[in-house]
């Protein structure tokens, strides 16, 4: 008897630490902030918040090149291109899961009065998608920030 009980016990005690285990083992996705890997010009490999740096150059460049949005943009000083810049890598890196913090003001005080439509929307969304194209995010972690940072639009067009 005292046998089978000590063999009871140790197979409880068995399954408990490989339950234990096994939960120890769970992988966990990693967030699209990790994901995010780009190949700047030289061919060096970034990730995280220097890749973020490198599509938000490109984005904001595509921005101003494009006539359906950039008058909002042409009277921006250097200073202030800088601080642009600096905030759209934080709020992206924030919705991509990294360690970074958006201070900016919320998106409905930055955009008052600003009147922006649906087609300027789309055409910023559009200026993102072909900075993230040009560095050759695939088209799960494409659509992962898109849609992270979607939510925004009510806050933006119309406002």
């Amino acid at each position: 008897m005292r046998a089978v009980a000590r063999t009871v016990g140790g197979v409880v005690v068995l399954a408990v630490l490989l339950s234990g285990c096994a939960a120890m083992m769970v992988e966990t996705k990693p967030t699209l902030y990790e994901r995010l890997r780009v190949v700047d010009a030289a061919g060096v490999p970034h990730q995280g918040r220097a890749a973020i740096s490198l599509v938000v150059d490109d984005f904001v460049a595509n921005v101003l090149a494009d006539n359906r949005i950039n008058a909002r943009f042409k009277g921006l000083k250097p200073p202030e291109v800088f601080k642009l810049k600096a905030n759209l890598s934080d709020q992206i890196c924030q919705a991509a899961g990294g360690p970074c913090a958006y201070l900016g003001r919320d998106m409905k005080t930055a955009h008052a009065g600003m009147k922006i439509t649906d087609a300027e929307w789309n055409a910023t969304v559009e200026a993102l998608t072909k900075a993230l194209d040009k560095h050759k995010i695939p088209a799960a972690e494409k659509n992962e920030l898109i849609a992270a940072i979607a939510p925004l639009k009510g806050d933006i067009v119309g406002q």
